[in-house]
């Protein structure tokens, strides 16, 4: 998740970053949200949604202002604030788009697998033209072994957006564990064409050649995903 460096002084910081928004109350976007983000460092939360609030011109007590306020404690590492400010927004605002997909993203990062489905429903039901809910409601399927079900909903976030690359990774893992290998390897490979330095790409290219019996072009994936993984484990 992004950061913003801050060099830990963040409470040194904020006094500039007010001065500034008393000066140029509409200038400059960066310094509201580095300071918003400041604000959440010193763990001061109602400020912090009242910078992201006037960052995104909504009230400080709005279902929005919370919502956008969860997703920065998100980026920030912040889970349980961000979780307690995303149940507020839902409390607020029940039919508001990305409320639950946020919820749901929450309680499948913590293994909360019944829950996130039902989050994940949610958002659907309110937002269905949203691929990442599919993508994500597929993955909370794949860990209980729904894999029909995930492929499916797999498909539909690929016809909504072909651009990203977790769902045919998503796919390939999910076809794999059906033992259709060799569909599995064109999910894969179209997902190594659209990002050719993913690691995990290229493990589970690997492992799907292997099954086939392709096992040179398996000692080939699984040497490029390990090189992958120490190059990216080497960078400071």
């Amino acid at each position: 998740m992004a950061r913003v460096n801050l060099a830990g002084r963040p409470t040194e910081a904020i006094p500039a970053l007010e001065k500034v928004q008393t000066w140029f109350p509409n200038a400059n976007i960066d310094a509201a949200y580095i300071l918003g983000v400041c604000y959440i460092q010193t763990k001061d939360y109602p400020k912090a949604r009242g910078a992201f609030a006037k960052m995104f011109s909504v009230s400080p007590d709005s279902a929005a202002s919370y919502l956008f306020t969860a997703r920065m404690l998100l980026r920030q590492d912040f889970g349980p604030v961000a979780e307690e400010y995303a149940q507020k927004a839902a409390s607020l605002d029940p039919q508001m788009p990305l409320v639950h997909y946020l919820l749901g993203e929450l309680d499948l990062y913590h293994s909360k697998i019944p829950e996130a489905i039902a989050e994940l429903q949610r958002e659907l039901a309110l937002n269905p033209g949203y691929a990442p809910a599919y993508y994500k409601l597929a993955d909370a399927y794949s860990r209980v072994q729904k894999f029909d079900d995930a492929e499916k909903l797999l498909q539909r976030s690929i016809w909504l957006d072909a651009t990203s690359t977790g769902p045919y990774i998503l796919m390939g893992k999910v076809l794999q564990k059906k033992g259709e290998s060799e569909l599995a390897v064109r999910a894969l490979q179209r997902a190594l064409a659209m990002d050719p330095n993913n690691p995990v790409t290229h493990h589970l290219l690997g492992q799907a050649y292997r099954d086939m019996g392709r096992n040179e072009d398996a000692a080939r994936e699984l040497s490029a995903a390990g090189q992958l993984e120490d190059r990216q484990n080497a960078k400071p």
